[in-house]
């Protein structure tokens, strides 16, 4: 019996001859389809020229259900938009949060050595078997982040300082969760003996977005309830990325900490971003229909000062929206005055 789904990965040599808008539809369209509905998934099909014209003939017809896949933003393109009029839901693949990675991972260990090796090697499903090798583990998801930099930006953009793009990439790493600016990138960059512009940086930065290896996350005033335009966050796709580029053996584990939950909270939540409220600092002000919620993120909560910098910002928030910190701790102390305390892999694994 003919298959009612039709995959086509336009990386594949394979599909060489299928060049354009009509080589696309013809080779869908001649599938030999069973009756019903029709379910076509393209691959990288931004690497077929004028793609855009094939989906959206192949749409008018109700009898085909399309998912279109790939590693870059360009895939939704502004002339998908206007040629699709919206039609389409956008659906962003993370890799594996905690709970897939335990279910991924055929070992009987505890739950925290599990966090361990998520938190040393990253969720990349195609590594997760490598982790007992480092050797070969970094060679792997090294050759991935090249991929992705060699393909996604440096070809696909015509990049021509790819030393001071691979610079931005490393100090970045090294950065996850601080304030950046592009002046200070710059700056940086400066000081390896890199003369680029802060509007480079600028183009640089947004590549790494388009290819979905960073993350930016924008402040917002909580009292004015705006977003601010400087000192934004990034956040890297995946901590295996990070421990490439910036070493296995990294030890700002408040930082590692943030990355995981900024994505876990993506996946739960519609919109993240980072909060100010006056001169204090809320790490995520997560929103959903139902509306929002805060999160503060530490390692420990057991010492008063660093209890008392976590819980601060949190207290000055007059309104009734839920409050959390999550931590590594063994929870003694459930809720402080209203704010819950939360361990933090528990929360990861159960929600």
């Amino acid at each position: 019996m003919a298959a009612a789904v039709l995959t086509l990965n336009f990386e594949s040599l394979a599909l060489a001859d299928v060049d354009s808008a009509q080589a696309l539809d013809a080779r869908v369209r001649a599938h030999d389809f069973p009756a019903g509905k029709r379910y076509v998934l393209l691959d990288e099909v931004q690497l077929v020229p004028q793609w855009e014209r094939a989906v959206n003939s192949l749409r008018l017809d109700d009898r085909y259900d399309l998912y279109l896949t790939g590693s870059n933003s360009r895939l939704l393109s502004s002339e998908l938009a206007s040629l699709l009029s919206r039609r389409y839901v956008p659906i962003e693949v993370f890799p594996l949060s905690f709970r897939e990675f335990v279910a991924f991972d055929d070992r009987t260990d505890s739950y925290a050595a599990q966090f361990n090796d998520y938190l040393r090697f990253g969720g990349l499903p195609g590594q997760c078997g490598l982790r007992g090798n480092e050797r070969v583990w970094s060679q792997n998801v090294d050759a991935v982040l090249n991929t992705i930099i060699t393909k996604d930006i440096v070809a696909q953009r015509e990049v021509r300082d790819v030393d001071a793009l691979l610079k931005i990439v490393r100090f970045l790493a090294a950065n996850v969760g601080n304030l950046l600016t592009a002046k200070r990138v710059a700056d940086y960059l400066a000081s390896t003996g890199r003369r680029v512009t802060s509007d480079t940086v600028d183009n640089y930065l947004a590549l790494l977005e388009e290819a979905y290896l960073f993350y930016r996350v924008k402040r917002e005033d909580l009292r004015g309830r705006s977003t601010m335009k400087t000192n934004d966050k990034f956040y890297v796709v995946d901590l295996g990325f990070r421990a490439v580029t910036y070493g296995l053996g990294t030890t700002d584990l408040g930082s590692q900490l943030e990355n995981i939950v900024y994505f876990e909270l993506r996946r739960r939540y519609e919109k993240v971003s980072v909060g100010k409220y006056g001169a204090e600092a809320v790490d995520f002000v997560a929103y959903s229909p139902q509306g929002l919620a805060y999160f503060q993120v530490t390692a420990t909560m057991n010492d008063d000062a660093t209890r008392e910098r976590e819980l601060r910002p949190l207290r000055s928030l007059r309104d009734a929206y839920p409050k959390t910190v999550l931590s590594l701790d063994e929870i003694r102390t459930p809720d402080f005055d209203g704010i819950a305390h939360h361990n933090l892999v528990d929360w990861l694994q159960h929600g």
